[in-house]
């Protein structure tokens, strides 16, 4: 059984033929050429405890495309939200359902799903990671820059759960990883020491430009995410603001990637989200190409 928890559980070769047969997956839709459905016949439970917009809607029109049924489920839908154990719901949907993807706070909950589901579980963002997305911004990097070894990618402003997929994918692919964020808001030091024994290049900035020097991917995220405490944040992380000046700094080919939701005029200006540099919409795009591909590993085997 086939689970995709996190970037860091997988080999760099599984992952990489993953990304491959992503791209060939959006070559033959792109082409109208009629493709594999390994999910034919079967169906895949999405549990939300978050709102989503990217993440349902390319996971619901992927598992359709791949001819599979998808059955959208809030935990408002679920016994869960009455107090149902994740165990026991585990166990009840694995005799109704060929595969499971949870968006959820608790990364707690994603792993006891697992532990109790006899059929694949998906990572469809947690807290603590979101595996799913970063799978889409390779495959967006490779569009644009090709091989994935060597180039260098910049995170700028807060080290939290989508920098920790980007930390994981470091360790996985072979790229160069620099992080620039504000004192108090670095990733977890024991993710970061994690990666490092895996040969991982990840360098830490207190300084925005320094960090996207000669950088041909610059990536950030909103500066308050979803159940965070908003705080001193926007004071905290004006000078890691993605404007462009900062995109000047970087190498000529730069691209500019956010996962969206988006603010303008807070971690992004508008000049450079809705500018040439930016490639937002490719990388949304791929969050169902990507999706695919990973489906069609978890449950049809591929």
């Amino acid at each position: 059984m086939r689970h995709f928890l996190d970037i860091r559980d997988q080999s760099g070769e599984t992952l990489q033929g993953i990304l491959d047969h992503a791209a060939e997956m959006k070559a033959a839709l792109k082409s109208g050429a009629s493709t594999a459905q390994p999910l034919a016949g079967k169906s895949v439970a999405m549990i939300f405890e978050k709102p989503s917009t990217r993440t349902r809607v390319s996971f619901e029109v992927g598992i359709s495309q791949l001819g599979g049924t998808p059955l959208m489920l809030s935990s408002s839908d679920l016994q869960i939200g009455r107090g149902e154990s994740i165990e026991d719901t585990a166990r009840v949907l694995s005799r109704y359902v060929d595969a499971i993807t949870i968006r959820c706070f608790d990364h707690a909950t994603l792993t006891t799903l697992a532990e109790s589901a006899t059929v694949p579980v998906i990572n469809a963002l947690t807290a603590r990671s979101h595996p799913c997305q970063i799978m889409a911004d390779l495959q967006t990097m490779i569009e644009r820059h090709g091989s994935l070894v060597g180039q260098t990618v910049t995170w700028i402003g807060d080290g939290n759960n989508v920098a920790a997929s980007w930390i994981e994918a470091a360790a996985r692919f072979g790229f160069h990883l620099r992080i620039a964020c504000p004192d108090g808001y670095a990733p977890d030091a024991e993710l970061l020491a994690w990666a490092r024994g895996e040969g991982a290049d990840v360098v830490l900035y207190d300084d925005a430009t320094a960090a996207v020097a000669d950088s041909q991917t610059i990536v950030t995220d909103v500066w308050v995410s979803m159940g965070d405490d908003e705080g001193t944040r926007a004071q905290d992380f004006q000078n890691f603001q993605v404007n462009e000046e900062l995109m000047a700094a970087a190498a000529g080919d730069a691209i500019f990637m956010h996962c969206l939701p988006a603010w303008r005029g807070m971690e992004v200006t508008a000049g450079v989200i809705d500018g040439p540099q930016s490639v937002v919409f490719d990388e949304a795009e791929n969050r169902l190409h990507a999706q695919k591909a990973v489906l069609a590993w978890c449950v049809g085997g591929n």
